[in-house]
């Protein structure tokens, strides 16, 4: 396992594929990129279209909207270019003859799901880029990616096979067709290049954006073993995955946290700050959750990128892909991407159950959970969970929080009847037709490993909105879920933004805050008293201030700036001892029992 900054082997030049994009950095400084691309044998009415979404992100991005200056061409003569709609173009050209277009696109999203391109880093998914050829989808495509002159130090890396390339990255690769094409992101730059191998399988990591202080070894040593615990979960039997090579591209600027998983790489960010550093041997939390989104993406390898939703075999790039198993592919993985990190002895119990605790927490803090199934949030996810509004915590939950959760509960109840998660992530891994996932084929495999129906489970955990059966399934591993004294903010249902004063952000549905008529927006910047010895006013800055000037279950006016115009709201504080679950830790005093969910248990 070494570290260093070797880029692609070379290899022989076959003929050229009947697809060809060319990319070059037109201008750095204009965050330009300029891509022209060969289509060998054109229809008469050749369409093309550039994507709306990138697979693994739910949302409508309309990256066309980043496409400018498009022309055709065959033979130096000009083609008609007619738009169709948003995404979408017709040229009329001669049958047969390459056709040659041309074009630039804005690379200003420094995020894991569009373009990048500026004087430190190049950075795209095929999606923000590359045209897709109508009809012409299977066939073969090229990717030549050329250098800049003035950036002779970068080096270029991607998943995608080698076809001639330069030592440092830059030149030719080929793809079997257009989803494996836009299925591989390129970084570009000055970046840190480490390598290691695992189940059999080169594993490349590159940090864009590290600091000196970059302890690159030991990424490389805690990623190892968490891609070779995850092969072994997929491959007990020491078959060889189904992985050519490997690429972890991180991307480390000063607040960002995210990824996006691809079939043989993944796309990352994280906080500068959550690196870990050389000569610093405690690991931060910062840190913990970076090896989570590590161990997340790459668990996606199988558990989305393979074995997948029925509804994406094929992805439809123009419109929305719906499906109602993003509880199991987002969820699971959500579940699975903490505990590879307990099972590897990466974090301690004591670590895990923290994090299990938040997970648990944020679900038991969302109203929605009473309004929204978690069948339903994976098929919203389209118009609601990446569009985040006032009124988002009541009327919808999470498909990574709760979903996590219902894998909780599947592997806990498993576990009861003698099998476990795993064996059904490998059940369905081996038996699923063409590895396409529906309800009905889950509920096959639970029914093969268990003998029995698992219809009234999915339906009241997947398709109910009653609280999950957390505290029954934790007790029978010897786990107890203790309540904890609420936060203020909870207690108020509020979620708000501190400092000078308080700006709220949501207020949740039957809250002490909704019934004094707080909304979203307000600006909370004092109280008003009748305190022993008369009236008083108060500025405050947060809500634990409250606290210092009046007890739990009292009466206040509070001071609210809305729309320039100054309320008075009367706010009825909640008692002490009046909260409900909704703030939990974990605990157990049985590590026999938990042993046989966590085995290699520490006292907590």
């Amino acid at each position: 396992m070494t570290a260093h900054t070797a880029a692609t082997t070379p290899l022989s030049h076959p003929p050229l594929a009947p697809i060809h994009y060319q990319v070059a950095l037109h201008d750095v400084q204009a965050h330009l990129f300029r891509i022209t691309l060969t289509i060998a044998q054109p229809a008469q009415q050749q369409e093309v279209s550039l994507p709306v979404w990138i697979p693994g992100s739910y949302l409508v991005r309309e990256f066309a909207k980043n496409l400018h200056q498009l022309t055709a061409q065959q033979g130096g003569q000009a083609c008609t270019v007619t738009q169709c709609d948003k995404h979408r173009w017709r040229i009329s050209c001669t049958h047969g003859t390459p056709l040659v277009l041309t074009y630039l696109v804005s690379a200003y999203d420094n995020s894991v799901r569009m373009a990048w391109l500026d004087q430190r880093r190049g950075f795209f998914n095929g999606t923000s880029l590359l045209l897709r050829i109508h009809n012409q989808e299977h066939v073969a495509h090229d990717l030549e990616v050329i250098q800049h002159q003035n950036y002779l130090n970068w080096q270029l890396i991607t998943a995608l096979p080698a076809i001639k390339t330069e030592d440092n990255g830059f030149g030719h690769y080929r793809a079997q067709n257009y989803d494996e094409l836009v299925d591989s992101p390129v970084e570009m730059g000055t970046f840190w290049h480490g390598r290691f191998s695992a189940g059999g399988v080169e594993h490349h990591f590159v940090v864009a954006g590290a600091p000196a202080t970059f302890d690159g070894e030991r990424l490389l040593a805690d990623t190892q073993k968490i891609c070779a615990a995850q092969i072994q979960l997929w491959h007990p039997d020491g078959s060889p995955p189904e992985q050519r090579n490997y690429v972890f591209m991180l991307n480390a600027t000063h607040d960002g946290y995210g990824g996006l998983e691809h079939r043989h790489s993944t796309a990352l960010i994280c906080n500068r700050a959550d690196l870990p550093r050389q000569g610093v041997a405690q690991q931060t939390e910062g840190y913990t959750t970076l090896l989570g989104l590590i161990s997340h993406e790459y668990f996606h390898t199988w558990n989305v990128k393979r074995l997948r939703p029925a509804a994406f075999a094929p992805y439809n790039y123009n419109q929305e892909n719906y499906t109602e198993l993003l509880w199991f592919f987002e969820g699971l993985t959500s579940y699975y991407d903490d505990l590879v990190l307990h099972r590897t002895g990466l974090i301690d119990t004591p670590a895990y159950f923290k994090l299990l605790a938040k997970t648990i927490n944020q679900v038991l803090q969302t109203p929605g959970r009473k309004v929204q199934s978690v069948a339903q949030a994976s098929f919203d996810a389209w118009v609601k969970y990446y569009r985040p509004d006032e009124n988002t915590a009541n009327a919808t939950v999470s498909y990574y929080t709760k979903g996590a959760l219902v894998g909780l509960c599947l592997d806990l109840q498993l576990r009861r009847e003698g099998s476990n998660l795993d064996a059904l992530m490998r059940h369905l891994w081996q038996h699923c037709p063409d590895r396409q996932v529906t309800e009905e084929r889950i509920l096959a495999s639970l029914h093969a490993l268990t003998g029995r129906s698992w219809q009234p489970e999915l339906s009241a955990w997947v398709h109910g909105t009653d609280d999950l059966p957390l505290a029954d399934l934790l007790a029978a591993f010897g786990v107890t879920l203790e309540s904890q004294p609420a936060a203020t903010a909870q207690a108020l249902g509020l979620r708000a933004q501190e400092g000078s004063s308080i700006t709220i952000r949501q207020v949740l549905r039957g809250s002490p805050a909704e019934q004094a008529g707080m909304m979203a927006g307000d600006e909370w910047y004092g109280i008003e008293i009748n305190a022993g010895h008369g009236p008083q006013g108060w500025r405050i800055g947060t809500l634990d201030e409250l606290a210092l000037y009046t007890p739990p279950g009292s009466a206040l006016t509070a001071l609210i700036a809305r729309d320039k115009q100054l309320l008075r709201l009367p706010l009825q504080l909640p008692p002490a001892a009046n909260q409900p679950l909704s703030n939990v830790q974990l605990r157990t005093s049985d590590n026999t029992q938990l042993a046989q969910w966590l085995p290699n248990v520490s006292p907590v």
